[in-house]
């Protein structure tokens, strides 16, 4: 039996789903972290897709939390409406503040990072936990 070169018998991978309002890079956060197209954002919502991705170590912004909510809503992130953004600003907003408080408590002097990452983890992982 003869096989093609290159192929193989593994079946092909379904392709990740385009994500509206999302770019390359921040499509490659959202793969990492295992939502893989639109269908995921709307289970997770956007703000907690936000969470994983933050999690994970990548430095989302608010940019990314009005994106994935305009996939949510199936439009593009400039027309979600002023009571949506402000809703979204403030659990960012209130998200920040944690973090940089749990920084400053537990960021050694000498300047390590560490510490602050581990914190920043743990709070996005309360936070999402608190979502469900």
């Amino acid at each position: 039996m003869t096989r093609a070169i290159g192929k193989s018998n593994k079946p092909a991978k379904p392709a990740a789903e385009k994500i509206r309002n999302v770019g390359p890079k921040s499509a490659a956060w959202l793969r990492q972290v295992g939502i893989k197209g639109t269908d995921d954002v709307r289970a997770l919502g956007a703000f907690a897709a936000f969470l994983k991705v933050r999690r994970a170590g990548f430095k989302a912004s608010l940019s990314l939390i009005y994106a994935l909510a305009g996939a949510e809503d199936d439009c593009h992130w400039q027309t979600l409406g002023p009571e949506r953004k402000a809703a979204l600003l403030q659990q960012y907003t209130v998200f920040e503040a944690e973090v940089k408080a749990a920084k400053k408590i537990f960021t050694p002097r000498g300047g390590s990072n560490m510490g602050a990452v581990l914190v920043e983890q743990a709070l996005g992982k309360s936070e999402s936990a608190t979502d469900d």
